[in-house]
């Protein structure tokens, strides 16, 4: 059954916004679960068929655009991570497992059922870690530039190795110039406005700063396990890719093909890393015309 209305009195959630967070630039309702430190930051918006939208390192501005062009249709969930955006905890905190458990927790107090997981680069194996816990709630996965199984080669550890390291950590700290390149051309930012590029940093911080190579160090320690147990168990739900043009260096999206029963695979053109922030547009449509077709709306 599709749980088609904001379950706000079940979950007795807490509600607000930074002062920095204006409306007309981040036209959400920011709710929390939990307090102080242990503080979990989420998004629920719209109606209808749930969207659980899960990206791990940075926040869920990432997701912005096309929630907006997606609640008309969709129950959009997006969870901030512990130790960026607006959740709380210390960078210490910032572990796959840790954001697997946030993920886990808003599904459970929220009661989500008939859960398609819209998953982007890290959130992808954060998603699956915490999806092991209840398989049979997930109907469909969208995996956006994301993948779901162990890194293995020299390319993908050395790069997890270098963007964990201590000294990249160090270095992103003192400068800031991962959100700086992030909220760029080639990042988030190909159609923000300046201000709405300084909000996105702003939602980094210097927390956010540290976290980041926290997040990507601990890739290579998890126990991939579970997660390749959780993706093999829901590899014959309906599987959608969306890739950006230019930005599979991995061939990430091929080795989906591999391991899904039921896959529609789609580039975006002249797109990167983030295709949901280069076309919210096509890449709404892309999710709404496959749930459509593949899932349907169940009663």
């Amino acid at each position: 059954m599709v749980r088609t209305a904001p379950s706000n009195d079940a979950a007795k959630v807490a509600s607000g916004r930074p002062d920095w967070l204006p409306r007309e630039r981040y036209p959400f309702e920011v709710r929390y679960l939990g307090h102080g430190a242990e503080t979990v930051a989420y998004l629920d918006e719209g109606t209808g068929p749930v969207l659980l939208l899960v990206h791990v390192g940075l926040w869920s501005f990432v997701w912005r655009d096309l929630i907006v062009d997606l609640r008309d249709t969709h129950r959009c969930i997006a969870v901030d991570p512990p130790a960026t955006g607006l959740s709380g905890g210390a960078a210490v905190d910032a572990t796959l497992a840790n954001a697997a458990d946030a993920v886990h927790r808003v599904v459970e107090r929220l009661d989500l059922d008939d859960i398609t997981l819209v998953v982007h680069d890290l959130g992808g194996p954060a998603a699956l870690l915490a999806a092991r816990h209840w398989p049979d709630r997930v109907v469909g996965i969208a995996a956006v530039n994301t993948f779901g199984w162990r890194p293995d080669g020299v390319t993908f550890r050395g790069m997890l190795a270098v963007m964990g390291s201590a000294p990249m950590r160090w270095l992103d700290v003192a400068t800031g110039f991962l959100p700086r390149l992030t909220a760029g051309r080639f990042g988030v930012g190909r159609h923000l406005t300046r201000p709405d590029r300084g909000l996105f940093r702003r939602g980094v911080g210097r927390r956010g700063r540290s976290s980041f190579p926290r997040y990507m160090a601990s890739v290579r320690r998890v126990d991939f396990g579970p997660i390749e147990s959780s993706l093999d168990r829901l590899a014959t739900r309906p599987t959608l890719t969306i890739f950006g043009e230019r930005n599979d260096p991995l061939g990430f999206q091929p080795l989906w093909a591999q391991r899904c029963a039921t896959l529609r695979q789609v580039q975006v053109s002249k797109a990167h890393h983030f295709p949901m922030c280069d076309r919210p547009d096509l890449v709404a449509t892309a999710i709404r015309t496959w749930h459509r077709e593949t899932l349907g709306t169940r009663p």
